[in-house]
């Protein structure tokens, strides 16, 4: 079996309040990149994951990995022997954990079915993995694990992710969120909304990485319609009108920052 991790961005992650369990209200728009992780798994007597790629030292616990956790928590045989090649950046805002969750739960709902409340599973995993179990465009509210459809007038659109190779943690972002609602993300296809949504999260985020700035500058003058940070950060995306003016804004970038070219699923 072999099954991409398909790289997650927010094209817009509106924060309306805090919780009282501690969580953050929000709404979010789901889009999918076509390339990112590759997982391959085999049937075998006992569930075993290796990790190679070039962020495969970032993951220091292999059996803590949320892969291993998706296959515990999904009946998939005997156990199965994965091999998962680590193409995105940790810490990034690009759900990389979350997205090889949902390739776990696409190959084994490839060759056993998923069982009935597979979405509840998914959700104890992380608020990403539901959306990044199909990986395609979707709304998501609550913690983001609420999903509801949307109209993907986007799909194919050339996408350029940068980040400036500073893992950047969830927790501390949301933490440094300010508490102000600035109003619901708005309504529409993906395009209106990457126009007119916003990333509550970018403040916060650039005060703890203020290259996170750098990033954005570059992008925002590189012929990109759209550009914006993607969920906690510190990745950030551009969409394009053409893989040409995609492909010349990657050869700019600096050599030392990591790039991602593709398009939207």
């Amino acid at each position: 079996m072999r099954e991409t991790a398909y790289a997650k961005i927010n094209l817009a992650l509106h924060v309306r309040r805090r919780r009282e369990d501690g969580y953050h209200e929000l709404e979010t728009l789901f889009a999918f990149v076509d390339a990112g992780d590759e997982l391959r798994a085999a049937p075998a007597g006992a569930d075993r994951l290796r990790v190679t790629g070039e962020f495969a030292g970032t993951l220091s616990d292999p059996f803590g990995n949320i892969v291993a956790k998706a296959l515990t928590s999904l009946p998939h045989g005997p156990g199965w022997d994965v091999l998962l090649d680590k193409r995105l950046p940790v810490a990034a805002g690009l759900g990389g954990g979350s997205a090889d969750a949902g390739a776990v739960f696409r190959m084994v709902r490839d060759v056993h079915g998923l069982p009935e409340d597979w979405h509840a599973r998914a959700a104890r995993l992380g608020a990403d993995v539901p959306a990044c179990v199909e990986s395609l465009a979707c709304i998501g509210r609550g913690t983001g694990t609420e999903l509801e459809p949307v109209a993907n007038d986007l799909a194919g659109t050339p996408v350029l992710l940068v980040n400036p190779r500073i893992p950047l943690a969830t927790g501390p972002v949301f933490q440094g969120w300010d508490g102000i609602d600035r109003g619901p993300m708005p309504q529409g296809d993906l395009r209106t909304i990457a126009l007119e949504g916003r990333n509550d999260l970018e403040p916060p985020a650039r005060a703890l990485v203020p290259q996170i700035g750098d990033v954005l500058a570059a992008l925002r003058n590189s012929g990109a319609w759209a550009s914006r940070m993607s969920g906690s950060g510190a990745t950030c995306f551009a969409v394009y009108d053409s893989p040409a003016q995609r492909d010349a804004a990657q050869a700019a970038l600096p050599p030392a920052w990591w790039s991602l070219a593709g398009a939207l699923r």
